[in-house]
């Protein structure tokens, strides 16, 4: 028998997701066979799998103790700290630089912002592997290896759980910088098209609806032009892979430097050398007074990115 005291960042979710995290090891035929013969029990009650875990809870799993190996786990490796632009109790929102990875890919590297992040807390104490049971922080939006930006990252259960909940909602606001090669075809748009993209493909954009398309709404803002180049800001009001540049591309106006949809002659007339595309600014529409990301409500979080100056352009917020 095993004995589990549910702590904050345990709470909140499923006994049978908890116990998936915190004995990996167990098989899940075991697991809900117990469940079935009544074999796990909170605060000494009886209880089916979906039941939701409190804090201060005791979880019994009558079950032989070496079904509950622990799981190894990963030494934390020392790494540069990440860029923090806003940070709390709950999360921190990060620069993500470019070509730096948010989870290990296919590339072998392991210096990741998630293992920057990871080590970031360890170091001032705020994460400790050892001490939990089924929770580890994690990053809650993702961008491409080659492709700067802010990216939030939850220090806590809580947090993480409502920060994906405020994404699914449409509740974070997501701002993009680009600059384009080629002039957009009005100042200021909100573009509706219609995106479809096969696995390892570039995204095909129409203007109709056609079968296995999915809509998309891109809106822009011209800002700034010169020299055949224009400065956007871009509002993402759908997000499809790829989304920005094969939209920009579809009205002629590519982003610069993007090596799949770009224009290869201004890449190289502008030395461009990867796309100058930004994920600069975010907002969290948290929905009430006391709620777990309260300290960031309405707050708009931004950082100008370098290429924005290297390129001829002021632009603030």
């Amino acid at each position: 028998m095993k004995e589990f005291l549910i702590g904050e960042n345990d709470a909140g979710q499923r006994a049978d997701k908890f116990l998936r995290k915190a004995c990996p090891k167990l098989p899940q035929s075991l697991l809900y066979k117990a469940f079935r013969r009544r074999d796990v029990k909170q605060n000494g009650r009886r209880i089916p799998p979906e039941t939701v875990l409190q804090c201060g809870d005791t979880l019994a799993v009558y079950l032989p103790d070496d079904c509950f190996e622990p799981a190894q786990r990963t030494a934390l490796r020392a790494l540069p700290p990440p860029v923090i632009c806003y940070e709390d109790a709950q999360i921190a929102v990060m620069k993500k630089p470019l070509n730096l990875p948010v989870h290990a890919d296919g590339k072998g590297s392991s210096d990741t912002l998630i293992a920057r992040f990871l080590y970031f807390l360890a170091q001032k104490g705020e994460y400790d592997p050892a001490q939990e049971q089924s929770f580890t922080p994690a990053l809650c939006n993702r961008l491409d290896r080659n492709t700067e930006g802010l990216v939030i990252g939850a220090k806590t259960a809580a947090s993480l759980r409502e920060v994906n909940a405020l994404i699914r909602n449409g509740s974070v606001q997501k701002q993009y910088l680009c600059i384009t090669a080629g002039i957009p075809p009005k100042a200021h748009d909100t573009v509706t098209a219609y995106h479809r993209r096969e696995p390892g493909q570039s995204a095909e954009i129409a203007g109709a609806p056609r079968e296995g398309f999915r809509r998309i709404v891109t809106e822009y803002e011209l800002l700034q032009k010169h020299d055949g180049l224009a400065l956007l800001r871009v509002t993402l009001h759908t997000g499809r892979t790829h989304q920005i540049r094969a939209q920009m591309a579809a009205l002629h106006c590519p982003v610069l430097g993007d090596p799949r949809y770009g224009d290869s002659a201004a890449n190289r007339s502008f030395h461009a050398d990867h796309q100058l595309l930004a994920a600069y600014a975010l907002t969290l529409d948290v929905p009430r007074q006391g709620h777990v990301l309260s300290a960031v409500s309405g707050r708009r979080i931004s950082y100008l990115p370098d290429f924005v100056t290297q390129y001829g352009f002021a632009v603030s917020g």
